[in-house]
């Protein structure tokens, strides 16, 4: 246990987060998986928890697959609340090959409603197979996925289908680029590395850079983001590589109602907005998309958001589980180097030991 000092003037709250380590050191040990790593913040308190087992340690960095999608969507939301892009406006007015698709909007892409085609059932999807490799730019990626005819008997009109992931946020990122007029990677120093002070947080397209089979970490990456190669192409839903400081910051980000510190990185409105059930609103609550992922289940702005208990999280095909208890007002990010289904086991024994340990210090 240790006291977390305030700025307000009630006595520093103590927070025992003891039982979450023997859980943790049990499922790596079951495994055998080369460790994991766990930080929990609190509106209030800020980093409350922040643990390490195996060969993770403060300054590992993980590829963390799907659990990128809240940060892109962070990003065009930022420039929609800059004014530099109308997220609810067709994309066809932010770059001139949108007219191969003039009704969607980007707020339809980050929701996985624009009616593309998605991750499933087809991976490998011909016409959108440049979203997986490091080759060429994001721009000529994104023009390939909306421009191209080969979909055409498989596309559907937006807001009317949930269909995850995919080429649609490889759009997503180019839209964001021209409407900024900054690189993908500028965009994200810009947006969250500077204003949140972040040791790490980049993104690459490193799907065919190492053999792993699908969904399993790769595991020729070894935390050094310089084994990658340099791409303009980055993947947008699935490319990110940070630190778990890093990824705690950015959710505590979300608690504070979108302010790094004195940095107001998204309004209220648009925290509010990214975490809203998007999905119950254009498809009804009861839509067989969205629902085959889970009972209970809806999907906002790159957030998945359970119906039943509130919480909102972004799981990552190579086990990293973020999640946000925005009433409670917490926040967690477990990651493993393993699998989805390994990281969300491993979170379901955690949510109520981590909801115990913040609710306690406050009684």
């Amino acid at each position: 246990m240790a006291p977390t000092t305030t700025s307000t003037t009630r006595p520093p709250r103590v927070y025992d987060f003891g039982a979450v380590g023997p859980i943790v050191q049990d499922y790596v040990d079951i495994h055998g998986l080369n460790g994991a790593g766990l930080i929990v913040v609190e509106r209030d308190d800020g980093v409350v928890h922040h643990q390490h087992w195996g060969e993770f340690g403060s300054d590992r960095v993980s590829l963390v697959a799907s659990s990128s999608k809240m940060l892109v969507a962070g990003i065009l939301m930022h420039l929609h609340d800059r004014g530099l892009l109308d997220v609810d406006a067709p994309v066809v007015e932010v770059v001139p090959w949108g007219a191969g698709n003039p009704d969607i909007t980007p707020v339809q892409l980050l929701s996985s409603v624009s009616g593309l085609v998605g991750l499933f059932p087809d991976l490998a999807y011909p016409p959108y197979i440049c979203q997986w490799l490091p080759l060429g730019t994001l721009q000529g990626c994104a023009e390939q996925i909306f421009t191209t005819t080969e979909d055409d008997a498989d596309v559907v009109p937006p807001d009317t289908e949930f269909r995850y992931g995919g080429g649609q946020w490889q759009v997503a990122g180019a839209v964001a680029e021209v409407a900024s007029g900054r690189s993908w990677a500028e965009l994200v120093d810009e947006v969250y590395v500077r204003p949140c002070g972040l040791d790490v947080l980049g993104f690459n397209n490193p799907f065919t850079q190492f053999d792993a089979p699908p969904f399993s970490y790769p595991t020729g990456f070894a935390g050094d983001p310089g084994t990658l190669v340099a791409t303009d192409n980055p993947n947008m839903e699935g490319g990110a590589f940070l630190t778990t400081g890093a990824y705690g910051a950015l959710l505590l980000m979300y608690l504070r109602e979108g302010r790094c510190g004195d940095h107001a990185v998204l309004t209220p409105e648009s925290v509010e907005r990214l975490l809203a059930d998007r999905t119950s609103v254009v498809l009804g609550g009861d839509d067989e998309g969205v629902m085959a992922y889970g009972v209970g289940v809806g999907y906002g702005l790159g957030w998945w958001v359970d119906r039943e208990t509130g919480r909102r999280s972004d799981g990552g095909a190579y086990g990293s589980m973020p999640w946000l208890d925005v009433e409670a007002g917490y926040g967690a990010y477990l990651v493993l180097e393993a699998t989805s289904g390994q990281g969300r086991e491993l979170a379901e024994q955690l949510y109520d030991v981590v909801a115990e340990a913040v609710l306690g210090a406050r009684e």
